[in-house]
């Protein structure tokens, strides 16, 4: 008889209630995960992984498209963007870039006929060398009339941008981007009125833009801007088959109802001026920033929505590790189960008991693949420079997410060991 009372395994005190309180469960169920510190921490990392995982992507993709979203409004959501499309030399349609469609007289007639539009910018826009002392750079150029600034939200920081005089007169002037200017200038101040060289024209330096950053691949700083008039006649020549060519036209409303009027409005003024008619193919193409944006944010947003369903395959792996564990630790401990019962623990208690255990696991898993998570995220975004955005739903969602997994996961071990008849559980080795 001693023998076999030496074998009775340790288990923590038992009360004597037919009802056990709910913090005396909580504490039998810590001081057990407790004494067996490793398998514990192995059945947590699964949670842990899976929590992380959701918390950090959902963040990232959150920041990601809030950092896009701020870069198209910076250029304006309120604005149109014409672009030149393929020309037609009769009834077949050319290569596109094989000529100009578009001149800055289409660009005056919209000012003039459209009665929604409420700002109009023409510009040229080439790729080309600026040199200055002995540095260079490929650079984009712009070559802008005075609206530029308004329709594009890119304002002087130092200096000025160009005048009426100076655009009339093809003035050999430039207002460069930051990036341009580190560049070429390095850390030096003395910038405004020095010379530099643009495809072996030189250009005085009146102003510096204010930073804008990059916009996917295109850095937005590295740009320069010269009146248009001296691109299309210094750097470009006249290649559109009538009048100023250029690349492009901006066009502002003040609000987005009457920015569909105007892309109705720009559509027929620009087929009436270039006598298309149905069902000839527009040379021209208008795109809405305000789409950009809503078609932006749809794709991210389907696309975080997809990775995070991903790693919500680790949550499931971390529910059936916990449901192993737990198995397995019924099975261990069906002699101390025998002994609960035999001084009257009841089904109920052994149930509570077991999903306790399983529900320890995953809240404080959970709470450390909460905190590793939005850890992952802040470093993140402090590398890859977007906003550090953390949903105060998915953080809720993910302690759900963990409280479900551990009731889940510990229903099936739990009903097993409260099930358990004691007189064999004590007869078990």
């Amino acid at each position: 008889m001693l023998q076999g009372l030496e074998k009775i395994p340790k288990i923590p005190k038992i009360p004597s209630k037919s009802t056990v309180p709910l913090t005396e469960i909580l504490s039998m169920a810590v001081e057990t995960l407790w004494s067996n510190k490793l398998r514990t921490g192995l059945t947590m990392l699964g949670v842990i992984i899976g929590i992380a995982s959701v918390i950090a992507i959902t963040s990232v993709g959150q920041g990601v498209q809030k950092s896009v979203e701020n870069q198209i409004q910076a250029l304006g959501t309120d604005v149109l963007q014409v672009l030149a499309g393929a020309p037609r030399s009769g009834n077949v349609r050319q290569g596109l870039g094989s000529t100009t469609t578009l001149t800055w007289e289409d660009a005056k007639a919209i000012a003039q006929q459209a009665p929604s539009v409420d700002l109009v910018s023409a510009y040229l826009q080439r790729n080309a060398q600026v040199v200055y002392a002995g540095e260079n750079t490929s650079t984009t150029i712009y070559g802008t009339d005075l609206n530029y600034p308004d329709a594009r939200n890119t304002y002087p920081q130092e200096g000025r941008f160009f005048n009426q005089e100076e655009l009339d007169s093809s003035k050999q002037v430039a207002v460069l981007g930051p990036t341009v200017k580190r560049t070429l200038f390095g850390n030096s101040t003395k910038v405004i009125g020095e010379q530099i060289r643009i495809q072996g024209e030189t250009y005085e330096v009146i102003g510096i833009t204010e930073p804008k950053g990059a916009q996917g691949p295109m850095d937005r700083d590295d740009q320069i801007f010269i009146p248009l008039t001296s691109m299309s006649g210094r750097l470009v020549g006249n290649n559109a088959l009538t009048g100023v060519s250029v690349s492009g036209i901006l066009i502002k409303s003040s609000n987005s109802q009457k920015l569909e009027a105007a892309q109705f409005q720009v559509t027929n003024i620009l087929r009436l001026r270039h006598e298309i008619y149905p069902p000839q193919v527009d040379d021209f193409r208008i795109t809405n920033q305000a789409d950009i944006v809503s078609t932006f944010t749809n794709v991210v947003g389907l696309f975080t929505i997809m990775v995070v369903a991903i790693a919500g395959i680790s949550l499931v792996v971390g529910g059936i590790g916990i449901a192993n564990i737990m198995l397995v630790s019924v099975v261990e401990r069906t002699r101390e189960i025998g002994i609960r019962k035999a001084v009257g623990a009841t089904n109920a208690a052994i149930l509570n008991q077991f999903l306790a255990e399983a529900i320890v696991i995953s809240i404080v898993g959970g709470g450390i693949g909460m905190g590793s998570g939005i850890l992952i995220a802040f470093v993140a975004a402090n590398i890859f420079k977007f906003p550090f955005v953390i949903s105060f739903a998915s953080v809720i969602a993910g302690f759900g997410l963990s409280l479900s997994v551990g009731l889940v996961a510990g229903v099936i071990p739990a009903r097993n060991a409260s099930k358990l008849d004691p007189i064999t559980a004590l007869r078990s080795d």
